[in-house]
């Protein structure tokens, strides 16, 4: 029985190998750069921005993160975890856009609300709100009395 099993691990192992049967699905997730959403590559060490896969350029060694499942159907085909959905059905951003600092959604629904959950504004933001342009609830303090108005209460230019 020990050969029996033996001759059955080899069987399952080639029918996998050779694509006869479907592979376990593998957990990619890992925390990238600034504990932001990533994207795992084979080599189980190098852990991508969510939003460098499915980019064009291949961000891991064996091009795993631009692979047709995976990049095939967009958003359709990756994995949840690396899509974040705007609050207009029609939009989504990956993962790793969502609370930072940028309207990437286009109605700030990225940035603020309970589906974004984004802390407060950090030590390098001031906060005003409306903010004009591409951000939303914060301004980057190197923004701060620059000359243009990015808070609608110019707080930006007078406060900051």
């Amino acid at each position: 029985s020990a050969m029996a099993l033996l001759v059955l691990t080899a069987v399952v192992g080639l029918a996998v190998a050779l694509g006869l049967l479907p592979r376990a699905p593998v957990n990619r997730f890992c925390a990238a750069s600034n504990n932001q959403t990533g994207f795992l590559c084979d080599d189980r060490v190098t852990c991508i921005p969510a939003s460098q896969v499915c980019d064009g350029v291949s961000s891991c060694r064996n091009r795993e993160d631009e692979q047709e499942e995976l990049c095939g159907d967009l958003p359709r085909s990756l994995p949840g975890y690396l899509v974040f959905r705007c609050s207009n059905p029609g939009y989504w951003v990956y993962a790793d856009q969502r609370c930072n600092g940028m309207n990437d959604c286009g109605d700030c629904s990225d940035e603020m609300g309970s589906l974004a959950a984004c802390p407060p504004c950090g030590l390098e933001w001031w906060s005003c709100s409306p903010v004009l342009y591409e951000y939303c609830s914060c301004v980057p303090r190197r923004l701060c009395r620059d000359g243009i108005q990015h808070c609608l209460s110019w707080s930006d230019e007078y406060i900051c």
